[in-house]
C-alpha cells in the first residue's frame, strides 16, 4: 500500500508539473493566460459551505481567504488522484514498466472531470460551452490532458 501511495504522489505530481510547464510555454509563446487557480480554489473552498455551483460564474462569487493556495493544492491533489486511478487499474507494476497507452487513456478520460464537474460548477457550462471561445477552451483541455499523460508516463519512467 505504501508503494501505491508513494508512486501515485510522484506520478501525479510529475504529470501535473509538466502540465504547469506547458501552461507557461503557451503563455510565453502564444500569450495565452495561465489557468485561474485562484478561481479553482474558490470553487473547492466553497464546497464545505454547500456551494457546488456558481451559475453566474465563479468570478462573481466572493473572494475566499487563501483561495490561490487552495487552488494550487487541489490542482496537484487531483493530479495525484488521477495517477492513483491509473495505478488502481493497471497496478503498481505499470510504474515499474510503464507504457504510454494507459497514461493516455487516463489523461483523456479525465477530461470528463473538467467538462462535466469543474467547469459547470464554476459557471462556465458543460465543456466550456459558456466560455468566450468554447472550441479553443476544449482544445486546450484536450491538449493539456495529453501533456498530463506524457508527464505521468515520463515520471513513471524516471521513478519506476
Amino acid at each position: 500500500m505504501f508503494e501505491f501511495i508513494f508512486l501515485a504522489i510522484l506520478i501525479g505530481m510529475g504529470g501535473t508539473a509538466l502540465l504547469d510547464l506547458w501552461a507557461l510555454l503557451l503563455k510565453a509563446v502564444l500569450g495565452l493566460p495561465t489557468p485561474p487557480w485562484h478561481l479553482v480554489g474558490r470553487w473547492f473552498a466553497g464546497m464545505p459551505k454547500g456551494r457546488f455551483r456558481h451559475r453566474d460564474g465563479i468570478g462573481n462569487s466572493p473572494v475566499i481567504h487563501r483561495e490561490l493556495a487552495v487552488g494550487w493544492f487541489m490542482h496537484y491533489a487531483v493530479g495525484v488522484v488521477f495517477a492513483a486511478v491509473l495505478l488502481g487499474i493497471w497496478g503498481v507494476q505499470w510504474a515499474h514498466s510503464p507504457t504510454f497507452l494507459p497514461a493516455l487513456i487516463v489523461g483523456l478520460v479525465t477530461i470528463g472531470a473538467g467538462w462535466f464537474i469543474l467547469q459547470p460548477g464554476m459557471g462556465v457550462g458543460v465543456a466550456c460551452n459558456k466560455a468566450p471561445s468554447p472550441n479553443v477552451a476544449r482544445l486546450q483541455n484536450v491538449l493539456g490532458h495529453v501533456v498530463f499523460a506524457v508527464g505521468m508516463y515520463g515520471t513513471a519512467l524516471l521513478v519506476g
